[in-house]
C-alpha cells in the first residue's frame, strides 16, 4: 500500500471524514502534516498543491485532492486502485 500523507489541522471536520474514508479503506498509517502547529508547512502545502484548504490528500505520489474529491474517487470506484497500487 503507497504512502498516504494529509495535510490537516486540528478542528477540521472534512480532515476527520478524509480519515475515516481511508481506514474503512484499510490504510492503517496515515502521515499527517499538522499545519496549525507548523506554519513553514502550509506554505509547502500550497506550494506543492496550489491550495491553502485542508485537507490536501496524497496517496504515494499523487496528489488526490481534499475530501469532497477523496470522496468522489471513491464514488467512482477508483480510489481502491489508487490504494492498491
Amino acid at each position: 500500500m503507497p504512502k498516504v500523507l494529509m495535510y490537516s489541522t486540528a478542528v477540521c471536520p472534512f480532515c476527520v471524514r478524509a480519515e475515516q474514508l481511508l481506514k474503512r479503506k484499510g490504510v492503517t498509517e496515515i502521515e499527517k502534516v499538522r499545519v496549525d502547529l507548523e506554519p513553514e508547512r502550509r506554505e509547502e502545502m500550497m506550494q506543492k498543491t496550489g491550495r491553502r484548504t485542508v485537507p490536501q490528500v496524497y496517496i504515494g505520489a499523487t496528489h488526490v485532492g481534499g475530501c469532497d474529491e477523496l470522496y468522489e474517487l471513491d464514488r467512482q470506484g477508483k480510489l481502491d486502485s489508487l490504494l492498491a497500487a
